[in-house]
């Protein structure tokens, strides 16, 4: 099912043996467009700390109650590594993370979790209660995958960052960045909710991140390989109403696009060539 990430804002993160705190942002990365860590709240118990929890954790969500349920407890989180959630996480500060949590590295794999398209899948045993899973020693810590990226690179987003930059089509500016369509199985980011109000009054597309040609994150500026008139043309997007399969057929046969189930469902179909990131100078 598709969540709006302004939805999720405020959501409580329950430990095993406790409540976590409040979800405050979220991480992207800004190559495979999916969210790789939810930003925390801790709140009085732990001096008002943000800490990030990985969707690895996550059992199955209450959504009626808005409680995301992780397994890991009060205590591990006390002692994570310190990472700075006001500013992009670079590798090193993931491999540090994620060793310590005993997490699998997800980079490296041709799905957006590894070699699956679903987080929890990579996981030691594949189950839909919360398993706690202990810290590692140092000892049993294995290496991560050799990458092509600089240790010191930043690849993860702010959500909260993003939200308002400038949308361009490729023959102008339609509007900004107002929200985000996450799949709440995978976490994939599906649609950006783009307000055109500056431009076409009253009016809200979806974008999806495959036709985004750059992100100029020092610009604040995401520019897209459609034109204004597509966009003009293109369904309405209603946030009172919820989008179904219909609506989303719909939205990729205007903009003569193969819609992202059936690329996820056939294997050997061309991936979308990730949009140029323009890193900050």
């Amino acid at each position: 099912m598709l969540r709006n990430l302004n939805d999720l804002q405020d959501y409580t993160i329950r430990a095993t043996d406790g409540d976590i705190g409040y979800v405050k942002d979220f991480y992207i990365d800004d190559q495979a467009w999916v969210i790789r860590y939810f930003v925390v709240e801790t709140g009085n118990w732990l001096s008002s700390k943000k800490v990030l929890v990985s969707p690895f954790a996550f059992g199955d969500p209450n959504w009626q109650e808005k409680i995301l349920p992780v397994s890991i407890t009060r205590d591990q989180v006390s002692n994570s590594p310190d990472i700075d959630t006001d500013k992009p996480v670079s590798r090193q500060h993931e491999n540090d993370y994620l060793a310590y949590y005993a997490y699998p590295f997800y980079w490296g794999g041709a799905g957006l979790w590894g070699a699956d398209s679903l987080p929890n899948r990579m996981m030691p045993e594949f189950v839909s209660t919360p398993l706690i899973i202990e810290p590692q020693p140092d000892s049993a810590v294995v290496d991560p995958p050799a990458v092509p990226h600089n240790p010191d690179d930043t690849h993860l987003r702010s959500c909260a960052e993003v939200t308002g930059y400038h949308i361009h089509a490729s023959d102008g500016d339609i509007g900004h960045l107002e929200g985000m369509l996450v799949d709440d199985a995978t976490w994939a980011i599906r649609y950006l909710v783009v307000n055109t109000s500056n431009w076409w009054v009253g009016h809200k597309v979806l974008i999806a991140p495959e036709w985004i040609r750059e992100v100029s994150w020092f610009d604040g500026m995401v520019s897209l390989n459609i034109t204004r008139q597509q966009v003009q043309d293109a369904p309405p997007y209603d946030a009172s109403l919820q989008l179904d399969r219909i609506h989303e057929v719909g939205i990729h046969e205007h903009y003569g696009n193969m819609a992202y189930w059936v690329k996820e469902q056939a294997p050997d179909a061309p991936r979308a060539n990730a949009p140029k990131i323009a890193r900050e100078k």
